[in-house]
């Protein structure tokens, strides 16, 4: 690039000359980059660290939780929990809320994140990241789990930071998306790439196979078309990739177009999906809807579901626009058949 840009100077001109941004959403956001550069650390240590394997606990959603998903949050929290941004912070990983504690300045804004995306690979070495979602709290002095679960579209702030070869910090503020990496030396993250664009047609998938059998029947039209190839009704050969991290597989989409699907499936008839909405869902819906993607549960936009639970799931379809678009007429026509 022509100049060098710092996430600090990027985030000022938003606030400062752009006026995209308030002051106190642009020191949240440096602090939650800071606190994913110390997660980046620990990750980066591995067995030195003495933060790989399990901490042989669980989750609120049953998952055993793994060291370093333990030191993610606690970071997140001790980072945020005292800069007078934040009025309360939800975390995959924790069961409640957490409140801001009353010896520490209150603001205006609640943070959700998922420390640690992609646990399972953090013994094998393999790319993670933590994702993160802003919303603004509505008035009032108290707040409640009820404050958090605002749709998609009410989100100020989102994004997430890739753990992998490089620590890549990805952001929209809702005019774009942006890409920042972490230079080691200099101790900052740097601009290396605005105006993020996904293209719309592609010939790449990731989901995970091993779950075909448990598909409904949208999500095995569309995956059995894409098999066939050149021969079959799309006309083309499709590659698959699967890293079994939304961080990862959704920074893929991000540099080069794709879809990830993470449907429904008959093992849990009852649950709409895994991942999360709040957490999840909704911060990486975003994204790809800035960066010119788009992002389904297969029938409604992402970003238009109204949550009803902290920790509700939801199936997802994200990334390029064409694709998406697909198999959310696919999912229509079964509907009306």
């Amino acid at each position: 690039m022509a100049k060098s840009i710092s996430l600090t100077r990027y985030l000022v001109e938003q606030q400062r000359v752009d006026g995209l941004i308030p002051a106190q959403l642009r020191l949240l956001l440096e602090v939650v980059a800071r606190a994913c550069k110390s997660i980046s650390h620990s990750v980066n240590k591995g067995a030195l660290g003495e933060v790989l394997g399990s901490a042989g606990s669980e989750n609120v959603q049953g998952e055993i939780q793994k060291k370093l998903d333990i030191i993610a949050n606690e970071v997140l929290i001790e980072a945020n929990e005292w800069g007078g941004h934040l009025a309360a912070m939800a975390s995959e990983e924790m069961d409640e809320i957490y409140q801001v504690p009353n010896r520490y300045p209150r603001g205006e804004y609640l943070l959700l994140f998922d420390p640690l995306d992609g646990s399972s690979n953090i013994d094998v070495n393999v790319s993670i990241g933590t994702i993160f979602s802003v919303l603004v709290k509505p008035e009032g002095v108290d707040v409640s789990e009820q404050d958090f679960l605002q749709a998609g579209h009410q989100q100020v702030a989102a994004g997430y930071c890739v753990y992998g070869p490089q620590t890549t910090l990805v952001l929209t503020v809702g005019h774009g998306v942006a890409m920042f990496t972490l230079d080691r030396e200099q101790g900052s993250f740097m601009l290396t790439q605005e105006h993020v664009r996904i293209p719309e047609d592609t010939q790449e998938f990731a989901i995970n196979m091993s779950n075909m059998r448990h598909w409904d029947a949208p999500t095995k039209r569309y995956i059995d078309e894409c098999l066939q190839g050149r021969e079959g009704p799309r006309g083309k050969d499709f590659n698959m990739r699967w890293i079994a991290s939304m961080v990862a597989d959704v920074h893929r989409i991000l540099t080069r177009g794709g879809v990830f699907m993470y449907p429904w499936d008959k093992r849990e008839p009852g649950k709409p999906g895994k991942l999360r909405l709040m957490y999840e869902a909704n911060p990486m819906a975003w994204l790809v809807e800035q960066a010119g993607g788009a992002a389904t549960n297969g029938r409604q936009r992402i970003l238009d579901i109204a949550p009803e639970q902290l920790h509700q799931r939801v199936s997802v379809v994200l990334g390029s626009k064409n694709e998406v678009e697909r198999v959310t007429q696919y999912y229509a026509q079964a509907t009306s058949a």
